[in-house]
């Protein structure tokens, strides 16, 4: 996209940061950065959560990472390719920017950290939708920090967000299946760690037989009583025959 599109919206956005209060500056500014280690500690509890139910969701807790890796570097690969310069550079006139302006050649299309942040809010949601409220949002708070900051165009943290969820998506539905049959494999080991790892996964309920109960008991307690009633009409029959006078007599 041609940077002089959103350039204007930049410069806008940018003097509102400007004319904010103090700790509103602060607040994204910190926030910019807090958000991707928020999301980092909600992967680990989902795995947490995860290691003591079935297979199938640890699998997409533990793949999630491993998606929002995977957009990273694609948006590094488009980096590389566009190498669109920042606008903290380019624009001119506009405010300058809260946060340091990365060197040249740290290109600005698309976002990064939008990536990350919308790879790794989607990734959660897919594994642990509850959360989804407050994964998705912070993806968007994160994206809009970094316009607010001044060293991205609106059009480089949009597409950054499309990237990185389209990306984690793809990545958690192909590889859950896959991972699923590894820890299942795990779960299996004799190593303490790897297990531990894997977790011990969901409780089966123990099914005890006892003595006198049971379809095989049943099964014998009807061949008895069947016997016992035919054994019975065998000594009515019996019975009845013996009272019978003998006719030779």
């Amino acid at each position: 996209m041609d940077p002089s599109v959103t350039s204007g919206l930049y410069r806008d956005i940018t003097d509102l940061a400007h004319q904010s209060p103090s700790w509103v500056r602060h607040f994204v500014e910190i926030g910019t950065e807090a958000v991707i280690v928020i999301l980092g500690v909600l992967f680990l509890a989902a795995w947490w959560r995860t290691r003591s139910g079935d297979s199938r969701a640890m699998a997409r807790a533990v793949v999630g990472p491993l998606a929002t890796a995977v957009a990273y570097v694609c948006s590094e690969l488009a980096k590389s390719a566009i190498q669109e310069e920042r606008p903290c550079r380019a624009v001119s006139g506009a405010a300058a920017s809260l946060a340091t302006c990365p060197p040249v050649g740290d290109w600005s299309f698309p976002s990064n950290h939008s990536t990350i942040a919308a790879a790794s809010a989607v990734a959660l949601a897919i594994a642990w939708r509850t959360i989804a409220f407050l994964t998705l949002p912070l993806a968007l708070f994160a994206a809009f920090s970094r316009v607010f900051v001044g060293v991205h165009y609106p059009h480089d943290v949009a597409a950054g967000l499309l990237l990185g969820g389209l990306v984690a998506t793809l990545v958690v539905l192909t590889l859950t299946r896959p991972a699923r049959v590894l820890i299942e494999t795990m779960r299996t080991s004799r190593t303490g760690v790897v297990v531990w790892c894997a977790g011990p996964g969901p409780r089966v309920p123990q099914v005890t037989v006892g003595r006198g109960s049971g379809p095989g008991h049943d099964a014998d307690h009807r061949a008895a009583g069947w016997a016992g009633s035919g054994a019975a009409e065998d000594s009515g029959v019996l019975g009845r025959q013996s009272e019978r006078p003998d006719s030779r007599l």
